[in-house]
């Protein structure tokens, strides 16, 4: 059986640029269209915390405003692959797998050598399949992936699940094992491969122990815990909206967190993502007020303090040095 998606999150490099709006994205948004849960407010308890629902709203409503602005997009520009791709990944990510496979075709038939294009696409195509099968398109497209970039990760992964798929189960393990081995430290997808490789072997009986390598991430810090970095889909999103959409999508978000934070202000990591996300704005003046409240709000908590003022001096906000 296909074992989940797998998420290629390498990030290609405007006022607001991609990896700009891609980092606050990341930051701000819920667990919506990309499937990241960011937001973790509150100081717990059996209910959701104060916001929680107005946030989730809120970022509903901007994935649907991106996705329109994705097809009008396509519909400015009927011949931009680009465009075709962006809208694809959108439809992908909101579990519009149909749509998502014709905006992928469309992409890869504008620029049939774009690896991504065929990767995304050969992906869609093995999700939609009835039980196990495995059409025969997807492993075509996979395989030209491989042509064209041997070292392409999502179609190594999507290959070895085939393998599984067809019984030959000592080679998917193999296969996996040897892709976590080239995983670069802190590959987002390292961690799903490696599951995948520990459930195929636990199911079939397949001695792996001492052959997977220790797992490989980055240093923590409190300036980015929980914040995920931009995926390569986040950064092609943000490339699709208009700037006057950019700047009023990314200031929406921002300001909502500053008002979910004066409503909730016992919430560590979200101050810490505004402080980051007001230095990306290059407002620090209003990353050292956001600091300034979150120390308030946590006088009686030395720890938290120290952690906030460490995270303000990783991300240069004045005042912390």
């Amino acid at each position: 059986m296909i074992r989940g998606q797998m998420t290629d999150a390498r990030t290609p490099g405007r006022r607001f640029n991609p990896a700009t709006i891609a980092l606050i994205v990341a930051a701000l948004l819920a667990a919506v269209a990309l499937g990241i849960a960011v937001f973790r407010s509150g100081e717990g308890g059996d209910g959701a915390a104060p916001g929680v629902a107005m946030t989730n709203a809120a970022a509903a409503s901007s994935t649907e405003d991106m996705l329109a602005a994705l097809m009008e997009s396509v519909r400015r520009n009927p011949d931009d692959h680009q465009s075709w791709f962006n809208l694809g990944f959108a439809y992908r990510n909101n579990n519009r797998l149909a749509e998502a496979e014709q905006a992928f075709r469309r992409a890869s038939e504008l620029a049939p050598n774009d690896a991504n294009y065929l990767a995304y696409r050969a992906e869609i195509l093995l999700v939609m399949a009835r039980n196990d099968e495995v059409p025969p398109e997807a492993e075509r497209l996979l395989r030209r992936v491989i042509e064209i970039e041997p070292a392409n990760p999502q179609a190594k992964f999507y290959l070895a699940t085939i393998r599984d798929i067809r019984g030959e189960h000592r080679g998917a393990v193999d296969d996996l094992i040897a892709l976590i081995r080239e995983a670069p430290p802190g590959a987002p997808w390292e961690g799903q491969v490696r599951g995948t490789a520990v459930a195929i072997a636990s199911e079939h009986g397949i001695d792996i122990e001492g052959r997977l390598p220790p797992a490989r991430t980055p240093p923590a810090s409190p300036a980015t815990a929980g914040i995920p970095g931009p995926t390569r889909e986040q950064m092609e999103a943000a490339r699709a909206l208009a700037p006057s959409q950019q700047d009023e999508m990314v200031k929406g978000m921002v300001d909502r967190l500053a008002n979910r934070l004066r409503q909730n202000p016992r919430d560590a990591d979200g101050w810490i993502r505004l402080m980051r996300s007001r230095m990306v704005l290059n407002d620090p003046r209003a990353a050292g007020e956001a600091l300034r409240t979150a120390l308030a709000a946590f006088r009686n908590d030395a720890a938290t303090q120290g952690r906030l003022r460490q995270a303000a001096r990783e991300l240069g906000v004045p005042g912390t040095s």
